[in-house]
């Protein structure tokens, strides 16, 4: 099901075959070749020299965040150290270490580690977190924040069971510490942020939002994501009172919203949003919300109603409001 524009802010749900997603697997292989089924990881994801030519990532990109390179250019950085015991002062070796240097900086993982962040994680400008290669979980402690800050790439991890943390003196760069007001427990939080782009992240279970863009954040694509057992999934523009976020441009992508979902997937206020090629197999309440003139594109989404029969009238939103 889809939603087709008629003008004058109206929609109307139509049937339409749906681009593939994915190609149909292959009866005869338990194991078959790399497959790489859609623009993004074909750009990478079956290079045999992807773990030696890790910044070629830097140039798949599509969508509204397809200017994002990260830490293309700058040196490679490896975590080895999985606590977050010093915010003021980190230490070499740790994640929060790596993303508050100035300059262009690529970040990998020397193992698998689950990484509990005491308070959350201010991502500096001109940075890649790439988790390929290893099972790293930000889990049980704070979540990502990038907050005044562009040009952010998060790639391949695992987000869950984030908490609220009540804030304080913390460092967003070697020469500066500052004070921060309470966290409400995002996993991943844009704030003022511009070229980011957020893929292959598997989340749930986080005490606010999944993943919340506000306060004219723009240039973000989300991709390629499986997200489960959450409410409040996504939220684009966080205040009917906040006009300044019609700049905001947001590309939702090839992502999965699978089990245990409610409601925001989206939630779009004000911007420009592309929803293009999601799976949603499961919502109690709604997939896509729109409200306080969003402009929002669904495109060629796949959408399974639960086993729930208070769901099974599905009511999908898909709200049209052009200014002239």
């Amino acid at each position: 099901m889809q939603c087709t524009y008629m003008g004058m802010g109206m929609c109307r749900a139509v049937s339409s075959s749906r681009r593939e997603m994915r190609e149909r697997p292959r009866k005869h292989k338990k194991r078959g070749p790399c497959r790489a089924t859609n623009p993004i990881d074909k750009c990478w994801r079956c290079r045999r020299d992807w773990a030696t030519d890790r910044q070629r990532l830097a140039r798949c990109a599509r969508g509204f965040g397809h200017a994002t390179t990260g830490g293309l250019g700058g040196k490679i950085y490896v975590v080895t150290d999985p606590t977050d015991l010093d915010v003021v002062n980190p230490r070499p070796g740790t994640l929060r270490w790596g993303v508050i240097q100035p300059g262009p900086l690529w970040i990998i993982f020397a193992r698998s580690m689950i990484i509990q962040l005491s308070q959350e994680l201010l991502m500096s400008s001109d940075k890649t977190i790439d988790g390929r290669g290893a099972q790293v979980h930000i889990a049980n402690g704070a979540g990502i924040t990038v907050q005044l800050a562009q040009n952010v790439i998060i790639h391949n991890l695992h987000v869950h069971d984030v908490k609220h943390t009540m804030g304080g003196l913390m460092r967003d760069s070697p020469t500066h510490i500052g004070s921060r007001t309470r966290a409400d427990g995002d996993g991943i939080s844009l704030f003022s942020a511009t070229n980011v782009w957020i893929d292959h992240i598997s989340m749930s279970n986080c005490e606010d939002g999944l993943i919340d863009v506000v306060q004219s954040s723009t240039g973000i694509t989300i991709s390629n994501c499986h997200f489960t057992n959450h409410n409040d999934v996504m939220l684009f523009g966080a205040s009917d009172s906040w006009p300044q976020d019609q700049i905001m441009q947001i590309t939702v992508a090839f992502n999965h919203f699978g089990r245990g979902l409610v409601q925001r997937m989206p939630r779009c206020r004000w911007g420009f949003f592309h929803v293009v090629n999601n799976d949603y197999t499961h919502w109690l309440m709604y997939a896509i919300g729109g409200g306080d003139a969003p402009t929002i594109i669904s495109q060629g989404n796949r959408y399974i109603a639960p086993p729930n029969i208070a769901a099974k009238v599905v009511k999908i939103f898909f709200s049209f409001f052009l200014s002239f």
